[in-house]
């Protein structure tokens, strides 16, 4: 199943949720790379897209993001770094045991940013449901991102 969300064209997300255990969603952001991977990095911008969290671009550094009432908190761990490139860390670690990957492509004046979520457990009904769940939660997670970026612009 692959899914366009938002708006058509550049600006539009796009998820990809038949690959197995894994999400793909992309967005196109008119931001150069430094600018998104601030808004990846930096405490305060990513509480305000996504999740309150003490994430840092370091590898070996946990941190643990508060996902609200809903899904409470996530213990995570940064596993690799290529400075506004590539962060990769293990998300939910105990519970669902899977990874977040943030790829920043430059693009134009912008940047084209690749989420790979990985690792879901599709032999356990919260494995499960957690990918559909995220599949559908992602690309609103993207557009906040934007959005976050276009008022910080």
């Amino acid at each position: 199943m692959t899914t366009e969300n938002g708006t058509s064209g550049a600006g539009g997300n796009s998820a990809t949720g038949d690959t197995g255990n894994t999400i793909t969603c992309e967005k196109f952001l008119p931001h150069p790379p430094a600018t998104v991977w601030k808004a990846l990095t930096d405490p305060e911008l990513h509480a305000r897209w996504w999740a309150a969290g003490d994430v840092k671009p370091v590898v070996g550094h946990r941190f643990t993001l508060d996902m609200g009432n809903n899904f409470g908190h996530q213990s995570c761990e940064v596993i690799e770094v290529d400075e506004e490139r590539l962060l990769a860390y293990r998300f939910a670690e105990g519970t669902l045991d899977t990874t977040i990957t943030w790829i920043l492509h430059p693009e134009g004046g912008g940047t084209r940013l690749v989420l790979n979520h990985t690792g879901f457990d599709l032999d356990s009904p919260m494995g499960r449901q957690a990918l559909a769940g995220m599949g559908h939660g992602w690309p609103r997670v993207l557009d906040n991102l934007a959005e976050t970026l276009a008022g910080t612009a």
